[in-house]
């Protein structure tokens, strides 16, 4: 078979979605200059009234390309979105480059006219995300794989629009592709001599045609497990990776002791209140897998009645009886899991990666899911792409559902892909997304 072509049409679509979404943030916010400064100057001009405010205003738009290019790098090679979360680390990102600049370059500023503009500015840029996402882009793709499950994740995906599904041992006729849309080949199935001359006649005339596993990786945001062969195909980006381990472990240790001074007053007031809710100790400890098997201690505070798990480990359920007054107020917080910076900070665990499994489950796991055990090829993290995407696996079958979102994080860990993360951890703590 001919080799596929690069996604040249996937990546154009891309980028002018990235690129569009930058244009009209930055138009939006030289529009909302003009309501800052009636406000600040009384005239919609600023440096009609104050000249000295031109720097200031080309200090802020070089400030929001900037923070526009970081947040493009975090899309992490799935597809992009609009997306409101984005739009306020966009413009919060914003103002504290602004804010440092400044502050460094001792250039005259007013505060007014800057923070109307912000608030002006996030109106805006939410509002035509708003109108983005009642119509989003699509690639119009046509698959060939006889893999029912990966055709229906992708008919799920937002931006997916499966028009077609051939089967690899077709010998009949096979339609032309169409303009703009994109052949997506499941490269695992074997394909039949007529098949194959298709394939390579599409690539030979220039057309979009690419691997079924890059096309699913970059909808869903999850690997498809049944085209892992070796188990190599995930060593191999680790270790690519790798230099990127030192400087991940640096920066999450920082960001641990720099955020400590609020954690511990928040612990504290927790382990109050988990001391004089139940009987028991306040933390709770418990033998985890982590990188390379492995073992060790994760510590979290005490949510289940003392000695709920005596009789062995088993999922959480909804309603869990185990579970104690403010344990259900804690871990849909997920605040139970305080403790676990401790576990960071000692190497135990990342910030980001997949979370540790007990011991029990993940033995069993080990030997009933292929590819289980590649999971622990990294450091386990207190959160991670499966828990953002997933949320909580109370069976075998929820497990193998979260294990694709894993290794999917295992192989396409980047700093950028953390950020995303974390970004996203915010807003599931703050919605109790995924607990038990």
């Amino acid at each position: 078979m001919a080799a596929l072509r690069a996604p040249l049409w996937g990546l154009s679509i891309r980028r002018r979605f990235l690129i569009s979404t930058a244009s009209a943030d930055l138009a939006v916010l030289l529009a909302a200059i003009v309501p800052a400064s009636l406000i600040d100057f009384g005239v919609g001009l600023p440096w009609l009234a104050e000249p000295r405010i031109l720097p200031v205003i080309g200090i802020m738009v070089g400030s929001a390309l900037l923070a526009s290019w970081l947040s493009a790098r975090m899309w992490s090679g799935h597809a992009p979105r609009p997306n409101y979360g984005r739009a306020t680390v966009i413009v919060l990102g914003t103002l504290g480059l602004t804010s440092l600049s400044l502050t460094l370059t001792q250039l005259y500023f007013s505060r007014p006219i800057i923070g109307w503009t912000m608030v002006f500015w996030l109106s805006g840029a939410l509002a035509h995300r708003a109108v983005r996402r009642r119509r989003p882009w699509t690639e119009d793709l046509v698959l060939v794989t006889a893999e029912k499950g990966l055709v229906d994740d992708l008919r799920f995906s937002t931006h997916a629009n499966v028009i077609g599904v051939l089967d690899p041992g077709t010998e009949g006729e096979i339609l032309p592709l169409e303009a703009g849309q994109i052949l997506a080949v499941d490269l695992r199935s074997v394909l039949s001599d007529r098949m194959a001359q298709y394939v390579s006649s599409c690539t030979l005339a220039g057309l979009d045609v690419r691997p079924l596993t890059t096309v699913y990786e970059e909808h869903t945001g999850r690997l498809p497990i049944v085209h892992l062969a070796e188990g190599w195909e995930l060593r191999t980006p680790v270790v690519k990776t790798a230099p990127y381990l030192p400087g991940k472990r640096l920066v999450e240790t920082g960001m641990v002791i720099v955020t400590a001074p609020l954690s511990l007053l928040i612990a504290a007031t927790i382990a109050i209140m988990v001391r004089f809710s139940s009987p028991g100790p306040v933390i709770f400890r418990q033998t985890r897998v982590g990188r390379n098997g492995q073992l060790f201690t994760l510590y979290k505070f005490r949510t289940m009645h003392d000695g709920a798990e005596e009789t062995g480990p088993r999922f959480a359920a909804t309603d869990d009886d185990r579970v104690t007054p403010v344990g259900r107020w804690l871990r849909p917080s997920h605040l139970d899991e305080l403790p676990q910076l401790w576990n960071v900070l000692k190497g135990d665990l990342a910030l980001v990666g997949p979370r540790p499994e007990q011991v029990a489950f993940a033995r069993e796991f080990s030997r009933t899911i292929p590819f289980y055990s590649h999971r622990h090829l990294i450091r386990p993290g207190v959160t991670g792409w499966a828990q953002v995407n997933y949320g909580y696996a109370d069976d075998q079958a929820d497990t193998i559902e979260k294990l694709t979102y894993d290794l999917y994080y295992v192989k396409h860990m980047s700093p950028w892909m953390d950020l995303h993360i974390l970004g996203r951890s915010i807003w599931t703590v703050l919605t109790g997304f995924g607990s038990r």
